[in-house]
């Protein structure tokens, strides 16, 4: 099935491969923290779009496409536009660049996130290996 990028249905689809990639299970195994994604309208986008991933141990706990990111209080929460994302999803853009360079705001704990560099490009492969087609 191939699923539209920013969708629920995207959404969903990543909560199957996280769950089902043994590959990020194991790389993941140590994570302990959810987050919030906020993609800012951009493009093709034309209202934001927040998702939340309950991600624990090498799996996803649950996922929810959210109104307000104050809905939820996550340990990371991640913004971008959504030319931005969307260059992380397809790979002309890597997500640590991305990071240090503000193209992608990251709110939480930074060292947990420097510490987890491979857990953090493993979850982004699972996204590109999902994301097919872009709005």
């Amino acid at each position: 099935m191939s699923v539209i990028f920013p969708s629920i249905d995207w959404l969903n689809e990543l909560d199957a491969k996280l769950n089902n990639d043994e590959r990020y299970a194991d790389i993941a195994k140590k994570w302990e923290g959810d987050m919030i994604v906020v993609v800012e309208p951009e493009g093709n986008l034309k209202e934001r779009m927040v998702f939340y991933l309950d991600l624990w141990h090498g799996k996803c706990r649950g996922v929810a496409m959210l109104k307000d990111p104050a809905e939820k209080q996550a340990s990371f929460v991640l913004s971008a536009t959504y030319d931005n994302i969307k260059r992380i999803m397809t790979g002309k853009l890597d997500p640590m660049q991305a990071m240090l360079t503000r193209k992608l705001s990251v709110k939480g704990n930074m060292a947990v996130m420097m510490r987890s560099v491979p857990t953090v490009l493993d979850f982004v492969r699972c996204c590109r290996e999902i994301t097919k087609e872009i709005l």
